[in-house]
This record gives structure tokens, sequence and C-alpha cells, in this order.
């Protein structure tokens, strides 16, 4: 993996801003906020609603678009989930895919803690909840002799005070490290033979943060900058087995209320769309 590429800023979402606002959109930003439990404080509540109209805006013309055939996916005013303001996309990728080493090797499903990695690894170069890296966060698991479960050092949506790995909790350990070859035969080698991989690609565009369901490819979506780190867990394609329809199954970080289920489905064969070739890993155990 890329050491130059550091995974911080779509961990956290993405925010924009419009200038006036649409009394016709009220009973729905209403709606909105009661179901995703959004209270604002009075100067936050105006900027808020002109950020969700704007949004609101352009998802509509993009699913008008979709339903003329310009898109292969919908979106939707979806909400992020459990991250919260901290951006730990990469050690959410880390433990699903050590996660799915350990299944492979003892038979048993153990949620490991995210937090143990947000804590507890920069002396290998993460940042807690300003970015990371998943190659780091496998180092940390083998330079400490293991990582506690997510039942023991839950996860907090922030930075704690101290690191508070306790190795009785040990739930996974690993013996370093494989960056896969950056293409996307190897990848998909990879995720067939080996399991769950960690990858990172370009997440920085209004199309990825709104997806609701279908194929995700945009146009505008680099193979190069990348900042957000999540979890390839297989591949497929719908119809015909024809290049445009073929796509890779990840896993987010942002809630299952994003997105389908909490899933991606990326497009697959397209020149490495999104970089998700690019930055690939998987634990060693």
């Amino acid at each position: 993996m890329n050491p130059s590429l550091f995974l911080a800023a779509l961990c956290l979402g993405i925010a924009s801003a419009a200038p006036k606002l649409d009394p016709s959109l009220d009973a729905q930003w209403y709606q909105w906020k009661a179901t995703h439990r959004r209270l604002y404080g009075v100067n936050e509540e105006g900027w808020r609603r002109a950020v969700w109209e704007k949004n609101m805006r352009m998802i509509e013309l993009h699913n008008q678009e979709y339903s003329q055939g310009k898109h292969g996916f919908t979106m939707a005013m979806n909400a992020f989930g459990d991250m919260g303001p901290c951006g730990s996309c990469w050690a959410f990728s880390a433990t699903g895919a050590l996660e799915g080493q350990m299944f492979r090797k003892t038979g048993k499903l153990v949620s490991l803690s995210e937090q143990n990695l947000v804590d507890c690894s920069r002396a290998e170069g993460n940042q807690g909840c300003n970015g990371g890296l998943m190659d780091n966060a496998f180092q940390y698991v083998k330079d400490n002799g293991g990582l506690d479960s997510e039942e023991s050092y839950p996860y907090l949506a922030k930075e704690g005070n101290n690191c508070n790995y306790k190795p009785e909790y040990s739930a996974a350990n690993d013996t370093g490290y494989v960056d896969i070859p950056q293409k996307e035969k190897a990848l998909m080698k990879a995720v067939a033979t080996v399991g769950p991989i960690s990858v990172a690609i370009d997440a920085g565009h209004e199309s990825f943060q709104f997806y609701k369901s279908g194929i995700y490819y945009d146009p505008d979506c680099s193979s190069k900058d990348l900042d957000h780190g999540v979890l390839v867990v297989g591949y497929g394609f719908e119809g015909r087995d024809s290049n445009n329809n073929k796509f890779w199954i990840v896993k987010n970080s942002w809630g299952p209320e994003w997105g389908w289920n909490g899933y991606v489905k990326m497009a697959k064969d397209q020149n490495n769309h999104c970089g998700i070739a690019t930055a690939a890993s998987y634990p060693t155990v």
C-alpha cells in the first residue's frame, strides 16, 4: 500500500451549502429529521436545511436521469450511521478483513474492536479519528500481539484518552499483511481464494455519498486520489456477463441505512474504477 496514502476525509462524509430554503419542503425536512433523530440548534438549523435541500434537488435530478437510462444506479437521502464524527473508516476496513481471516482459521466469527485500533496504533503511523491506513492497522496487531474483541473494547466514535488494550480479551492476531498487485484480476483472485479484502477508494463524490442501489459508476471517480477505506467481500454481474454489468460487492462503514443495506455494488473491470485495486491488502494469520 502506498505509504503516502492517508484515509481520513471521506470517513467523515461530505458537506456542501445552498443559499435559500424552500417552504414546500417543510414536511419532508421534518420527517427526515424525525426518521434520523436529528436535533439542531437555532444557528445550525438553517445551514443544515440548506445543505439538505441542495442534496434533495441533486438526488431528484439524478434519479430522473436514471429513469431515462443515463445512469446505472439510484441515489437517496440516506444518513450515515455507525462512524459518527470519527474518521475511522480505515479501522472498520481492517477489522473486517481480519475477522474474515480469523473465521477461515478458527471457524468462529468474532467482531473485533475498531476502537482498539483508533486508540492504540499511532506508533505504526495511524492518527486515530484523523485517519489511518489498513496496513498500519495490520502492523499494529502484529506488533501488539493481538486485537481485542468489539465486546470487550466497544466503539465510541471518538478517540479514547488512553490505549485500553487488554491481552486477556484479545480475539485475533496476525503475522503481517500482503499488498495485492494493482490489477482487478489480482483482486478478484484474492477475494475468491483469501476472503474479504481491505481496499481504499475515491469516495469524494456526492454520487457515492447518496448511493442507494444499482452498479455505482461515476466518470469523475479517480483511480489515484483515494480517501476512504472499505471492504471488498465479493463480486458478480447483472444480466449478461458484459463489462458494463460486472460489479464488486463492497461493505461500507456508514451503517445499514446507507446504500444497499450498508453495501455498494461498484463497477468492476472498468479501468480500476475509483481505485478499487490500487491499494488492496489483507492480513496473514
